[in-house]
This record gives C-alpha cells, sequence and structure tokens, in this order.
C-alpha cells in the first residue's frame, strides 16, 4: 500500500443510501428491550415475573441474584438493593409492581453519571475512538459517521490505527458505506502524521466533525501512552480550543473483563464516553450499570445491532425501562 499525502489522501466516497438501513423503524427501547433478551435468560427469571407479587424478603435475596448474574457485580447489586429495600421501607411500598417502579428510579441514578450528549460543536470537533482490538471501533466509527452525516454535518474519518493489519482497508469500507471522506497512509506510519494530515484536510474542506480511529494496544500501556499523547499535542497546537471526545469502545459481551478494560484505558487516557458494543448479543447486560459506576463516566451510545443505523444515543431511563 502506497503512502499518500495529505490532500490525496482523502478519498470523495458515494453517499449513504437509504436501502442500506436496518430495522430504522424501531426505536431505542424497542432496540433495548429486544438486546436484553439474552441478559433476562441468563438470570432464570425476568424482572416482571420477580415483581408479580408483594414486596418480601425473599424478593430482595431473588433480586440481588439477578442483578448479579447480569453482571451488574456484587457490590453494586447490593447496594442497589439495599437503597430498594431503605425507599421501600420509607415510602411504606407494599405492591410489587410499584417495588419494581422504584428499582427502575435506582437504576437510572446510578446510570446517570455525566451528559450522554456528544460535545462536538465546533469546526471542526474532533472525536477520538480508543479500546482494544475487536471490540468494534471501526464498526462503531462508521455508523456515527452515518448518523452525523445524516445530520447535515461534513464528517472526515481518520484511519490512525496503523499497526494493524488491514485497519485502513476496513475503515475504508466503512467510509463507502456512510459516504464520508477518509484520510489514510501506509500501514505503520505515524499514526500522529496521519491525525495531522486529517486536520489539514478538514480546514480545507471546512469538516464539521473528524472521527479519529486509534490502535487497540494494551499489552504496552506506555506505547499508548505516548501515542496518545502525540496525538493530543498536535490537536491542541492545530485545533486550540476544538471540542474533542475520546470515546472508549468496550464490548458488552465481555462483562467483568469489559470493566477491567475499561479501568486500564481510564489510567492512560482522559475519556469522555463509553460506547458499548454487541449489547444485542450480550447476556450480561447489568456491565452497563457497572461500567458507569466504576469509571463515572457516561454511556454515550450503546450497538444493538449489524445495521448501519443500530448504534443508538444511549437513553438512561430508557434502557433501565427496557432492563427491568
Amino acid at each position: 500500500m502506497r503512502e499518500l499525502s495529505a490532500p490525496s489522501a482523502v478519498y470523495k466516497k458515494k453517499a449513504f443510501r437509504p436501502s442500506e438501513k436496518g430495522n430504522g423503524d424501531m426505536g431505542f427501547f424497542d432496540k433495548i428491550k429486544a438486546g436484553l433478551t439474552r441478559t433476562k435468560e441468563n438470570i432464570g427469571r425476568s424482572f416482571e415475573t420477580l415483581f408479580s407479587g408483594e414486596m418480601t424478603e425473599d424478593l430482595y435475596d431473588e433480586l440481588e441474584e439477578a442483578l448479579i448474574l447480569s453482571d451488574m457485580g456484587a457490590e453494586r447489586a447490593m447496594e442497589a438493593v439495599e437503597e430498594l429495600r431503605r425507599r421501600v421501607k420509607a415510602e411504606k411500598i407494599r405492591d410489587a409492581g410499584e417495588g419494581r417502579a422504584c428499582l427502575r428510579a435506582i437504576l437510572t441514578e446510578l446510570l446517570q453519571v455525566g451528559d450522554p450528549a456528544l460535545k462536538l460543536d465546533t469546526r471542526p470537533s474532533v472525536a477520538l475512538f480508543i479500546g482494544v482490538n475487536g471490540v468494534g471501533k471501526t464498526t462503531t466509527i462508521g455508523k456515527l459517521a452515518a448518523q452525523l452525516k445524516g445530520e447535515g454535518k461534513r464528517v472526515m474519518m481518520a484511519a490512525a490505527d496503523t499497526f494493524r493489519a488491514a485497519a485502513a482497508d476496513q475503515l475504508e469500507i466503512w467510509s463507502e458505506r456512510s459516504g464520508v471522506d477518509l484520510v489514510r497512509q501506509h500501514e505503520g506510519a505515524d499514526p500522529a502524521a496521519v491525525v495531522f494530515d486529517a486536520l489539514s484536510a478538514a480546514k480545507a474542506r471546512n469538516t464539521d466533525v473528524i472521527l479519529v480511529d486509534t490502535a487497540g494496544r494494551l499489552h504496552n500501556k506506555q506505547n499508548l501512552m505516548n501515542e496518545l499523547g502525540k496525538i493530543s499535542r498536535i490537536l491542541e497546537r492545530e485545533l486550540p480550543g476544538a471540542d474533542r471526545e475520546t470515546l472508549l469502545v468496550l464490548d458488552a459481551t465481555t462483562g467483568q473483563n469489559g470493566l477491567i478494560q475499561a479501568k486500564q484505558f481510564s489510567d492512560v487516557a482522559g475519556i469522555t464516553g463509553i460506547v458499548l458494543t454487541k449489547l444485542d448479543g450480550s447476556a450480561k447486560g447489568g456491565i452497563v450499570i457497572a461500567i458507569a459506576q466504576e469509571l463515572g463516566v457516561p454511556v454515550k451510545f450503546v450497538g444493538v445491532g449489524e445495521g448501519i443505523d443500530d448504534l443508538m444515543p444511549f437513553d438512561a431511563e430508557r434502557f433501565v425501562q427496557a432492563f427491568v
């Protein structure tokens, strides 16, 4: 693969076609509810069945077990159940249906740790995507690019994951599918140089948002820190004052392993939000709550399918409604 300079490195892509969408009529609640089917199968009894009678001591025990099995984590599950017990007593709740509404309120509060909306108001703005290989970074970038383009924004992708074979090729496929520009160089090139080329091209083309794919290497934190630090310095020098999001992409199917990854990345990067992919294939839907609480960082998007429109802006209240 030959190295491209900044002007020629930008590919103009075909427009995104609505026919490429899947399940476009399904809303967030429907997709999340469908996606959490495996979670409900995993816990043995659905919350609807659990909250079908009166508030008893057995209910609290079974609820705690169900939350732990959903991968919410033992500590968070115990805290949520104890808070439910406290509120039920204080509000003199006897009906389990009211108890379920109370639990929903508690879990929603646990998820509200920051603003889930993207802050990309300057022109251009930058979103960096970090995470280990295989979690769905490239797919997430492609889906978000299509969404932003659909909102009328000029979008550009930067293929700064130059260490993984074919990473830029995969991103190019998504740039074609979503109909946005792409800046790339040869495999093994300096990721910061790719970002610099993208910034130069974005300024020339009056781009609104630059989406940057980065290498997913956790086996050497120092290399990762140096790489992200270099990219950050270029952004600060070339785009002072620009809005910037650093989004950690995690695979929901990995459960507590995803939480471990999140902690490791948070040590080396200033994460502003979480993107949780493959939620539709996970039996561990409670991991959303565990991650938000552990990192104190908002979940901003969830992936609930393979379609280009299956990346959903996160809504804590509706997620909990589908979850419980």
